[in-house]
């Protein structure tokens, strides 16, 4: 059903500016990163005022976090894009004690959504206003837009959608915007986003695997472009693999050896925690863990385990190489 809050009407990028009076408001963002200093520059580009600070990036636009929060105006909007755990836990903190009541702080990086209440009580013993955003859309999103998922009271949300419609794609917002609920639900929706992200990426590697192994097949990058247009299994996840495969057919250039940013394990978690079986997001997990081995202690006891029972012949470990 249609929300009345949030029409689907198509409107013009100038007339959608005079409506929400984006043309005048500013906001400050904190963390100058791949996808902050992104975001900036698209909100400029929309016609948002966005003042970006962060210690470490030469493009910063204010020489410390006390001197964005004065270049504001009252009532300021703060968005806070840093890693997730400390340094965010300390971007809140100093924000508690620089920021005014009616001032309003989102955390837009991958915080654990129970991170989120703490974050929001630190900040209403101060007036302070809190939501929390989980933004998809990786380095491409100054182009494309950003999938966001917040949390929070409809009022705030209310006040922030300006910069919500600056930063999500063109169309109708609910093809790309959801209040997903109180404070944490964002989080909570792109934790379980990624979680089914890590899926995607390793049905799509393990097909990419299965098709390298075969020898009639004889352009594995060919027959995976084949699939992006039509197939049920086309998607942008996979038009980023043929990419890739563009730049280096064998992926020599890369290790295989891939990290994990929290979010698949804490939905790992939930599901346990919820009795929900989750076993693709879990083995996609696992998998990314086992990337990391050079020589799976695992493996090794089922290889002495098939000797032991079966005679199975072992491969001897190669010779530590001379340092």
């Amino acid at each position: 059903m249609r929300s009345p809050r949030y029409p689907r009407r198509h409107r013009s990028r100038q007339d959608r500016r005079c409506e929400t009076g984006m043309v005048t408001m500013k906001l400050g963002l904190v963390g100058l990163g791949k996808m902050g200093l992104n975001m900036r520059e698209r909100l400029r580009e929309r016609g948002l005022d966005a003042i970006g600070y962060d210690p470490n990036a030469a493009d910063t636009d204010a020489g410390s976090l006390e001197a964005l929060v004065e270049s504001l105006p009252a009532p300021r909007a703060v968005w806070v894009m840093v890693p997730a755990g400390a340094p965010t836990r300390q971007v809140i903190g100093q924000l508690s004690r620089l920021l005014a009541p009616g001032d309003l702080v989102v955390d837009g990086g991958n915080s654990r959504f129970t991170d989120d209440k703490l974050n929001a009580d630190i900040l209403a013993e101060h007036g302070i206003r809190y939501l929390d955003c989980g933004v998809s859309g990786g380095v491409w999103g100054r182009e494309n837009g950003y999938a966001l998922m917040a949390g929070g009271d409809a009022a705030d949300i209310d006040r922030m959608m300006p910069v919500f419609d600056a930063l999500r794609p063109d169309g109708d917002r609910e093809d790309s915007f959801v209040h997903a609920g109180p404070v944490g639900a964002g989080h909570y929706a792109k934790m379980v986003h990624n979680g089914i992200e890590y899926g995607l990426m390793q049905a799509y590697a393990e097909g990419y695997e299965l098709l390298a192994a075969e020898e009639s097949i004889v352009d594995v990058p060919a027959v995976l472009r084949a699939w992006s247009k039509g197939t049920v299994v086309r998607s942008w996840l996979l038009d980023l693999l043929v990419q890739a495969l563009s730049e280096d057919p064998d992926l020599a250039a890369i290790s295989g050896y891939t990290e994990d940013s929290g979010e698949g394990r804490w939905t790992v978690e939930e599901a346990i925690a919820h009795a929900v079986p989750a076993p693709v997001i879990s083995a996609a997990l696992f998998a990314r863990f086992a990337s990391r081995q050079d020589d799976s202690p695992a493996m090794k006891a089922v290889s002495a385990l098939r000797n032991q029972f079966g005679g199975h012949a072992v491969r001897s470990a190669e010779p530590a190489g001379i340092a």
